[in-house]
């Protein structure tokens, strides 16, 4: 029997997601009860379809160590970001050079412009595992990563044609965002947890307090400018990662904390691109040398998804093998319609 398993988050996993959200603490797994169980719900009604507009899906995958009995780690897939009710707001960052012939002086501005869109993209976030977990041999952080885009490639139809993330900067030790103290607070009255909270109901205020022109970013505070499109220290590994599969810095990031964007076409995602849907052919035992890879299946019930890690192996009639105890994790049987995308 395996001793992870990823699933579709249930009423049960509340406690568990609250006690991840210490350790993020962010609009998309903030450290508050009620706000944890919307989540929690709201991701139930994606994964079974109650919700039946698929744009306002949002589905949470939690990763469980079956030895330990206990969730490590987490993440997330918003459907799409922007709608009439909630656009999806940022910041274009653009470069403006100035000459001056008379003074013989050349300037290099950075240039922040506010952007909103309601036919956005899909987001990936939520990303977190217990930091005593993150190291360990068995690499779960790579499977709740990856997840992600294999639930992707499983449902395609659902998603929009551009995946993007969003990565924390750096922050001040409180949690506090320099580009927000230098920028968004003085057009608000907000802080910056208030501001991050109220915008994942309502973005209206953004739109309506914000200057509407561009600001020139040598004009706010060094701090502030320091870290607008920077990768904060606990997220350069999800950088690394992002840019493996395909995604790059859209000179795009948030008008909260001026993290940085990354974006990439859904269909040129290479773990989307990588994943193989076919048949499970239950077999004794695969070839020595078989690679370590996620299956995963659609379940009727809660949980309604449920992937293991395992060696397996696409075949060219189009199934895929594992051994008996795969379709046992995964409480399948033999011919069952899976998917599998290589861990390497």
């Amino acid at each position: 029997m395996n001793r992870y398993v990823i699933r579709g988050a249930t009423a049960e996993d509340e406690h568990n997601l609250l006690a991840l959200a210490k350790h993020l603490n962010t609009i998309n797994l903030p450290y508050d009860p009620a706000a944890v169980r919307e989540i929690v719900e709201l991701s139930g009604r994606s994964f079974s379809g109650a919700l039946k507009d698929a744009r306002r899906r949002e589905y949470v995958f939690v990763l469980e160590d079956l030895v330990e009995q206990r969730v490590i780690g987490t993440s997330k897939i918003i459907a799409q970001l922007g709608r009439r009710d909630a656009p999806y707001i940022y910041f274009d960052v653009i470069i403006e050079e100035r000459y001056s012939p008379t003074l013989d002086r050349h300037f290099v501005h950075t240039v922040l412009r506010l952007g909103h869109s309601y036919e956005g993209p899909t987001e990936i976030g939520g990303l977190i595992v217990l930091p005593e977990c993150r190291r360990i041999p068995d690499r779960v952080g790579l499977m709740i990563s990856y997840v992600r885009f294999m639930f992707m490639a499983m449902h395609r139809g659902l998603f929009r044609n551009e995946v993007v993330a969003e990565l924390l900067p750096p922050l001040l030790p409180d949690g506090r965002s320099h580009l927000w103290e230098a920028l968004g607070r003085k057009f608000t009255d907000l802080t910056y947890s208030e501001a991050d909270m109220l915008s994942k109901r309502n973005k209206e205020f953004i739109k309506s307090l914000f200057p509407g022109g561009d600001i020139y970013a040598a004009l706010l505070a060094q701090d502030a400018q320091d870290v607008i499109g920077k990768v904060g220290r606990e997220t350069r590994g999800v950088e690394k990662m992002l840019r493996r599969i395909g995604f790059q810095y859209c000179n795009r990031i948030d008008p909260f904390d001026g993290g940085p964007h990354f974006r990439a076409a859904t269909d040129e995602i290479l773990l989307v691109k990588r994943t193989a849907k076919g048949r499970l052919r239950p077999v004794d035992r695969v070839p020595d040398g078989t690679p370590r890879s996620l299956v995963a299946t659609v379940l009727r019930d809660a949980p309604w998804f449920r992937a293991v890690p395992a060696n397996a192996v696409a075949t060219h009639d189009g199934a895929i093998e594992a051994t008996h105890d795969v379709a046992e994790s995964l409480g399948v049987g033999q011919d069952a319609e899976v998917a599998m995308l290589p861990l390497d």
